[in-house]
């Protein structure tokens, strides 16, 4: 069996245990003589191994507190742009929110919260072209907002904040990009959601942690899908959920813990991403990357070459060397390299190989 190395941003690699265990269940699941693909979602079996079995894996990988609610929601994390104000605006008399805007993602986020209430950027990155975090100091937060929100990684940009914004009140973090790839003290925020295709699970599934005091403030016209106390109050299990992304995030989570948590994957995701910035770092100009050194992502690295011709024989040579998806996104061009957790060291090792001899013979 062949297999590359996969640099994608999403849907991203999956640890091959993950694959290969999944691949071994995949006619006969749990001894049921069925698919999980065939289960039904309402069934003892699910419940108990799949439903059960996951919260509590992630519960303790996360240590959330039992005072959140964890909801495994069908869409992508666009979809919580407008689950969030739909869900919390009410919260605030005149219906206003904070949000920080570092980027593509949170800027979607902001244009689709506007639609139902006033939107208060309290700080943006614009202003340095989105290479830095906005310096919290400066930060002008509204007293009546509802909740202040933040993108902590932005995958498209490779902009990441190293710690967590204070507020007073409910703090919401998007973090699709970097949920699972380092401990979080979740007790700090009032939501933490995550599209599932990056550390996570396959796509079609999203992650919602959410604090059981920011349920039942839904705006009257939201629909009953999108209300969060609808999930809250049945497991997840209103409406048919994606049963195998659900399934496939249970082993996800069991293989983690085999890695040793989430402070063992911190210190192996840092080496990953330290080695590829002191490549380019090293490499006199020959590769790009904008973003100030404090606000690196550690998951999602863009990068660019000085002479821009050189991006389509970077990327064929790099394919012929086992390295895909490693072009960068169409909204900003260039290459980038995502480095999620089932990203192994070997195959980052390869890359800073690869890049190095492709320096060298076109440097």
């Amino acid at each position: 069996m062949h297999r590359v190395y996969n640099f994608g941003a999403g849907p991203a690699a999956l640890a091959e245990p993950v694959l290969k265990k999944a691949q071994s269940e995949l006619l006969n699941w749990n001894n049921t003589g069925m698919s999980i693909l065939e289960i039904g979602h309402r069934t003892s079996d699910f419940m108990h191994h799949v439903v059960e079995k996951t919260e509590k894996n992630l519960r303790s990988l996360l240590s959330i507190p039992e005072n959140y609610f964890i909801l495994f929601l069908s869409g992508g994390g666009q979809t919580q742009f407008g689950m969030i104000p739909l869900n919390l605006l009410a919260r605030s008399p005149s219906l206003e929110a904070d949000y920080i805007d570092t980027g593509i993602w949170s800027l979607k986020a902001i244009a689709e919260a506007s639609r139902y209430g006033k939107i208060n950027i309290a700080a943006s990155s614009k202003e340095n072209q989105y290479t830095d975090t906005p310096d919290e100091t400066n930060w002008k937060l509204n007293k009546n907002a509802a909740y202040l929100h933040y993108t902590a990684n932005e995958t498209i940009g490779g902009l990441e904040f190293q710690s967590i914004p204070s507020s007073s009140t409910p703090l919401i973090s998007d973090m699709t990009s970097n949920l699972l790839s380092e401990p979080v003290d979740v007790a700090r925020f009032g939501i933490i959601y995550a599209g599932a295709q990056k550390n996570i699970s396959a796509a079609g599934l999203t992650i919602v942690i959410i604090r059981d005091d920011l349920l039942g403030h839904a705006l009257p016209f939201t629909p009953t899908l999108w209300n969060y106390k609808t999930h809250a109050d049945i497991h997840s299990l209103f409406n048919t959920p994606s049963v195998f992304a659900w399934y496939l995030a249970g082993l996800v989570f069991e293989w983690i813990k085999e890695q040793g948590g989430l402070a063992a994957l911190a210190k192996i995701n840092l080496k990953k991403s330290n080695l590829i910035y002191q490549t380019i770092d090293e490499s006199n100009g020959f590769y790009k990357n904008f973003i100030q050194p404090h606000a690196r992502s550690k998951m999602n690295i863009p990068f660019f070459i000085q002479d821009t011709r050189l991006e389509d024989m970077f990327l064929k040579k790099a394919r012929e060397h086992d390295l895909v998806n490693l072009k960068g996104h169409k909204l900003v061009g260039g290459l980038r390299a995502s480095l999620y957790n089932a990203v192994s060291l070997e195959a980052v090792n390869t890359l800073h190989h690869f890049m190095k001899d492709f320096e060298k013979h076109y440097g």
